[in-house]
């Protein structure tokens, strides 16, 4: 399973050059994508024709829309505690989640999936929050939203009954400095040697890679090399979620 990460008016272009490489491996309907409603509160969907036309185009086309938060960008820093420690080496300052209290989390689940599910015309495939970091208010607010599907580094399971459908880290890269791009290219071709064993595979590539040459490769080889063993699929496949 592959996904695009951080969609918004913001990257369109990035998003286009990305699924279209994608497509080139697992076909055009095989893959999601992530949706912000208003990345870092810069680049609303709303009131954006072009772009929602876009979003429902690929909709269309079968590409399963998760909602990824609202803004994408971390307003509740911890300060100390496990939660701290996340939000400053996981992440650069866009866990939205990991903190939110519940009504607050609760607000902009419900918000975001409104305008992700009008401007698409389906109901979203679920809600995965940025950076896969999730606070106890997150958890409590997707329950009670009843989304079908989460996901985090290690897992995809259902938000009410807490199932997990698959296990396994996922393969992602990161652009942001050159030990990062050196870690993660690392960690992908580690990850084409020892993953094929594993029944489910995910991927997930962020606008950012398109700026760096060898992240591309690196995606394009992880891709390639899954394929020969496991089929393409969708999020939807999963236990048969819906």
């Amino acid at each position: 399973m592959v996904s695009i990460h951080d969609v918004s008016p913001r990257f369109e272009a990035q998003v286009d050059a990305l699924a279209e490489r994608l497509a080139r491996h697992v076909g055009e309907a095989n893959f999601a994508m992530l949706v912000i409603p208003d990345h870092w509160r810069g680049a609303p969907i709303a009131g954006n024709a072009a772009f929602a036309a876009r979003l429902r185009g690929w909709a269309d086309q079968g590409i399963e829309m998760f909602l990824h938060g609202w803004s994408h960008k971390d307003e509740t820093p911890a300060t100390e505690g496990l939660a701290a420690i996340k939000g400053k080496h996981m992440t650069a300052g866009e866990g939205e989640f990991l903190n939110l209290p519940q009504a607050e989390a609760l607000a902009r689940m419900r918000d975001g999936r409104a305008l992700v599910e009008d401007t698409i015309g389906r109901p979203v495939a679920g809600f995965i929050a940025p950076a896969w970091l999730y606070g106890d208010g997150a958890h409590a607010a997707m329950r009670e939203l009843g989304f079908a599907l989460a996901e985090d580094h290690m897992k995809v399971w259902r938000p009410a009954s807490g199932e997990v459908l698959a296990k396994g880290p996922v393969i992602t890269w990161a652009s942001r400095s050159k030990p990062r791009i050196a870690s993660s290219l690392f960690a992908a071709s580690l990850g084409r040697m020892a993953l094929p064993f594993t029944q489910t595979i995910r991927v997930a590539v962020h606008p950012g890679d398109t700026t760096v040459p060898a992240l591309l490769t690196s995606i394009d080889k992880t891709l390639a090399r899954f394929v020969r063993t496991h089929q393409p699929s969708r999020y939807a496949a999963l236990g048969g979620a819906a």
